[in-house]
């Protein structure tokens, strides 16, 4: 069996990558008649909105650097926002608990900013042209201002961390850094033997994905006073809740269309990068069209539309989203020892969200 990692509790806590126990408690919350359609609605719901506004407004102050050439390339930056779905589990978190906003808003403004900074220097190193159908910032200026402004926003994440009235959050999110620079540099290499495609593939998807999700949970738990064990299990929530979000981000390449996702379809298999669907895929067939897809360093639009149809056609992508209905079921469970609330329901509903999105 494949295993990732967690540090969610304060030591590395190992979970099998495959079929587990269950109490049934997790994925049998999340009934499809108390979801939402989209994300405004689920954040009007979870009586975010105001708050999430007020985020945004510090990262827009925050990011006016004296440099009008940073200032600019900030902006533009925030101003692709995406979904703030990191600061909403921040915030959400701090509401399972004693809940003032001054305590957690600079936990949920750090978060956002990492996010930013990771993202800002990631189109650097794969030289993307554009991110959610906008140009990127090395694109508009140049490689020197992107890294620069990466830069910048790690530097204004430290400044929020510790505004933050619990010096823990610093260790958070130092934390959650290094674990995303250590996973964006542990590519997947391999497809086969299957067992080592996925303890690569969770791996990576742990420490550059689900550790910023996990720390912003955690930040949001000790700003609202919570206890070690609550903090621990936010972790683990938001831990559960990032690795389910990439497997569906891995997924819309093969499901999706470039005006939904603001890239074309397939763009991870034209990039070389190994995903769960093409994993799963080529452990349950023996599909010449995969193999020899794997050995073109640039593959053409006709193979890598050849490799979406197989892969749909061998069940990878619906092994996939099992997987990811899996994580989502175990990060719901977390959230047994809470009291329903709205912030509890706005949780639950948020790991719906991830599992429904199209972009």
């Amino acid at each position: 069996m494949a295993m990732y990692q967690s540090p969610s509790s304060g030591a590395d806590v190992s979970v099998t990558v495959g079929p587990r126990a269950s109490n049934g408690d997790g994925y049998a919350q999340l009934s499809r008649s108390n979801s939402v359609n989209t994300i405004v609605e689920l954040f009007e719901r979870a009586q975010l909105t105001a708050d999430l506004s007020a985020v945004e407004q510090l990262l827009l102050e925050h990011t006016a650097s004296r440099s009008l050439l940073i200032a600019s390339a900030s902006t533009h930056t925030i101003r692709s926002g995406g979904k703030r779905l990191r600061a909403a589990v921040a915030l959400l978190a701090a509401r399972l608990g004693q809940y003032a906003l001054p305590n957690v808003i600079h936990a949920a403004a750090a978060v956002e900013l990492i996010q930013a900074a990771s993202l800002v220097h990631d189109d650097l190193v794969d030289q993307a042209a554009r991110r959610r159908g906008r140009i990127t910032v090395h694109a508009r200026w140049d490689n020197d201002v992107a890294l620069m402004v990466g830069d910048y926003f790690f530097a204004l994440a430290a400044a929020e961390m510790g505004r933050s009235p619990d010096s823990r959050i610093i260790g958070y999110y130092a934390h959650a850094v290094q674990t995303i620079v250590e996973g964006e540099l542990s590519p997947v290499t391999v497809v086969e033997p299957t067992e080592l495609a996925l303890e690569q593939y969770y791996y990576k998807t742990g420490a550059k994905t689900a550790s910023l999700f996990e720390a912003a949970c955690k930040s949001g738990m000790a700003a609202g006073g919570g206890s070690e064990q609550q903090i621990a299990a936010l972790g683990r929530y938001g831990f559960d809740l990032g690795v389910a979000f990439q497997i569906i981000d891995d997924v819309l390449d093969f499901t999706g269309d470039e005006q939904t996702l603001g890239k074309p379809a397939g763009n991870d298999l034209r990039q070389g990068t190994i995903t769960l669907p093409l994993i799963l895929a080529l452990s349950r067939t023996k599909s010449p069209t995969l193999r020899m897809f794997l050995e073109h360093a640039q593959p053409s639009d006709a193979q890598v539309e050849a490799v979406i149809s197989e892969v749909l056609a061998s069940g990878g992508v619906d092994a996939a989203i099992a997987e990811a209905r899996r994580f989502v079921s175990q990060a719901v469970a977390e959230l047994a020892e809470f009291p329903p609330s709205v912030a509890h329901r706005g949780l639950v509903e948020l790991a719906m969200f991830v599992l429904d999105r199209k972009a």
